[in-house]
Order: structure tokens, then sequence, then C-alpha cells
């Protein structure tokens, strides 16, 4: 088995910022603000020969009634759990504090290794920041200094000299690898994209609140359902650019695009009892500029009256006419309507994404295409597209090579993309075409006449003077 290692700690101690040098990523959002991180969050680290798993939790504050911070420190509860050591992380800037304490005395009940984790020793002297955590008792401490990559190396020493070790441990491969389908939930706050990932999970697996904002860094989860796996990649909502003030939502909101670019298949989640808002208009925008496969998702479908419901279809039959390949799936995230088609949904997405094209098949297309509709006439001139061939995956991409593409409308090469989503049989995928121009051996060359023709070009000009006296 592969170690699992978990970081506890206060808010602000430097955990997310330790797991990315842990793991060698940027997964976690770094921000210099307490309460940043909040669900749980899954890495993948390896030091020489040993592979092992990271997880990140939420800070843990004082005793508090306020149902995120329950949630969180339910959190912290359930990944101390699954660990086989835990890092227990504190600032030595700060020294002891009575919240370390308190943490330290629920570590003790646990039965687990612990490692005391001194972070942000840069600039102080070991001896006297060490001094003041001596009375907490534990008998493995490392000080580091993560945000300068210092002491990590004598960390996982530490680490795998209290952990039993397996050597030779195989290097899980990444996803990409193993042709697993990324999925990311993206939308508004709280139309409820962290209830749907728990549904699909089968397990609080995110915190849930009813309240805007509560998940704020884009949390990725392995998941298997009769034989497949997934990755499901929860995001924090995104709000209008004029609503955004504090840091970490700005910063959040760069997480869940780049969400978007990491992801095979997007679900755009919104709540239908509010119908589809310009900023999920925006979203589905960048989705499709992004290239990725979209599925549309009205949630919080059950109650809703029939004359309702009826709105909210016609709402959304003219306002996605730019994106009519997505299928649209009427769901109830809490009470699990319509959730088990989805799953069929995302396969289907993905095979269209990921789907091998020849180029045989992708130029007799072609070939139908320009009978159907050839396209336009450029300065009297007619553009001559000769033949297509695959140019990548995820979006399909089909590169057309031809004379004079580059002025090819944009309007001709939407209707070659819709034809080819059609003739191929594609779903929740858009297609790109790319369209290069063939280049002319003649280009730049003077024609260089011969004495022949010099000659009757001669004859030819006094024959059109004389006339034309």
């Amino acid at each position: 088995m592969i170690p699992v290692i978990a970081l506890v700690g206060r808010p602000n101690v430097g955990k997310s910022t330790l797991f990315n040098r842990l793991t060698r990523s940027q997964q976690a959002l770094v921000v210099d603000q307490p309460g940043v991180t909040r669900d749980r969050q899954f890495g993948q680290g390896k030091w020489l020969e040993h592979s092992f798993f990271v997880v990140d939790t939420g800070g843990i504050g004082e005793n508090s009634h306020n149902a995120i911070d329950m949630a969180i420190i339910k959190q912290a509860h359930q990944a101390m759990a699954q660990a086989d050591i835990i890092l227990f992380v504190v600032d030595a800037r700060q020294g002891l504090t009575p919240i370390d304490k308190e943490i330290a005395k629920e570590l003790r009940k646990q039965s687990k290794p612990v490692c005391l984790v001194l972070n942000k020793m840069d600039g102080l002297d070991i001896q006297v920041a060490m001094s003041d955590f001596y009375q907490l008792g534990f008998e493995h401490s490392c000080p580091v200094a993560a945000s300068q990559n210092r002491g990590i190396e004598d960390l996982l020493e530490q680490v795998f000299d209290v952990i039993p070790r397996e050597d030779n441990i195989p290097a899980i491969p990444a996803p990409e690898e193993l042709g697993i389908p990324k999925v990311a939930m993206i939308g508004r706050p709280n139309v409820g994209k962290s209830t749907l990932v728990n549904r699909m999970l089968g397990e609080e697996r995110v915190i849930v609140c009813d309240m805007p904002g509560t998940t704020r860094d884009s949390i990725q989860i392995k998941m298997e359902r009769m034989g497949k796996s997934y990755i499901l990649i929860d995001t924090a909502g995104v709000r209008k650019k004029k609503n955004v003030v504090e840091v970490v939502e700005k910063f959040s909101a760069i997480k869940t695009l780049q969400a978007i670019k990491d992801a095979h298949v997007v679900l755009l989640v919104f709540d239908a009892r509010i119908g589809l808002t310009d900023q999920d208009l925006s979203l589905i925008d960048f989705t499709i500029e992004a290239g990725r496969s979209l599925i549309i998702c009205a949630n919080k479908w059950d109650g809703m009256s029939f004359e309702d419901r009826e709105q909210v279809k016609v709402q959304l039959g003219y306002r996605l006419k730019f994106a009519d390949f997505a299928p649209i799936y009427y769901i109830s995230a809490l009470h699990g309507t319509g959730v088990g088609e989805l799953f069929k949904a995302i396969e289907r997405a993905y095979e269209s994404a990921m789907v091998t094209l020849t180029t045989t098949n992708l130029s007799e297309i072609l070939e139908s295409a320009l009978e159907s509709h050839p396209p336009p006439l450029v300065r009297g001139r007619r553009i001559k597209l000769r033949y297509a061939h695959c140019g990548g995956h995820n979006p399909p991409t089909i590169v057309i090579h031809g004379n004079q593409t580059e002025v090819l409308p944009q309007s001709y090469q939407r209707y070659l993309s819709n034809y080819f989503i059609k003739a191929l049989k594609l779903e929740a995928t858009p297609v790109r075409i790319i369209c290069k121009t063939g280049e002319n051996p003649f280009a730049g060359k003077r024609n260089i006449l011969t004495k022949r023709q010099i000659f009757k070009r001669r004859r030819l000009m006094k024959h059109i003077k004389k006339n034309s006296k």
C-alpha cells in the first residue's frame, strides 16, 4: 500500500504551501489569508524510490458553532483517520498558541504516528524556535521553510523512517496515461456543484453549506463507478468581475478557469429556479473557446411547477443556440433525480472528445460538405478545399488544406464544424477547424520570356497600336 500523509494545523501556518512542495505542483490555492483551504485536497508525491499520497486539510481554529468551521473539522478528522502518518504543521514565527495545544491533545488520541513540522523557519534560530514546542511531547519534529523549499528532504526522510518502508513501489501513472476522464463542475456560487459532487460520490466528500462561496479551491477527487474510473473536480463559484472584491475569490476564479482547461468534460450547473444568467453564458463561451466537452445541468428541478419548467426550456432553447451541441439534463443533486444519467453522458462526451479520426474518412466528409454547400467566392475566385486530416484530440481538431483558406468566412467554418459533428456522430463536444493554405511554388519568381515569346509580344503590340489609330 502506498502511504498516506495528512497535513493538520491551524489556519495560515503554511499547510497548502507544504502540500505543493511535497507534490511538486501548484494544485492547492495559496493566499496569505487564513481559512482559504476548506475541503480535503489529495495529491501524489514521489521521493527517491517511494511514492506517497498527501492530504491537505482546512485550518482548525477555535471551537465554533459556524457550520463551515464544523465541516472543516469533520474533514480534518476524516483525513487523520485515513492517514498513515500525520504532519502537525505549526508557525515557528508565532510560537506555541493555545489552539496548537488543543490540536496536539486531539492528535494524541489518534493511534497514528505524528511528526511536528515547524514551518516558516527562514531567518530564525532553530534551537530557540523549537524550544517553545518541546512541551507538546512529540517524538519526531522537523524545521522547514516551505515557501523557500528548505528542509523538505529532511522532512521526507523522517517520514519514511517512521512509517514502514516499501521499496520499489511503482509510481502511479498520471490520469491522462490511464485514460481517466476529468470532469469539472462549474457555475455560479450556491447552485449545487458540491452537492452534485457528493451525490455522484455517494458520500459527503466536500463541504456543503447553504451559503455562497463555501468552496474556494478546485478539489480533485478520484472515484470509481461500475468498474469505470473518473476524476471529479469541484470548483469555486464564479461571479461577475464587478462583484468580486476579496483577493481569495479572484484566485478562486483563476483556479476554476484552469480546471476547465485541465478537464476533458465540463458540467455547467445552474439553478433552474433562477434560470440561465449572463455569467453562465460567459462560462459556457469560455468552455467552448477552450474546446472542452460541455454538458448543461439544470439543477433544483424538483419542486418546480409545470409552467416554470416549460419557461426554463424555452429560455434554454433560444439562449443556447451557440452551444447547440451540448446536451441538457434536468436534475436534482439533493434528491439524486437524473444524476445517474450524467455518467452515461460523461462517457459519451469523453469518447467523442478522444475519438480516432482517419484522413480518408475526414476527406470524404469534407467532400460531401462541399457538395451540399460550396464555399463562397472571394474576389471572383472559388475557395478550394482539397483534403482534411486529424490535428489532435480534446477537442477533435480537423486540419483542412486548400487555396485561399485564410479568407474563408467564419460562418462557413462554423458550417463545416457542425457538419463534421453530425457526420461523425459526436456528442457534447465542439470541433475545432484549422485551415491551411498551400504555398505557391511560383510566388516571388519572375517569369522570364523566351526570344520567341518576346517576338510574338512585339508583333501583338504593333497590331494593337495599328488598330487603335
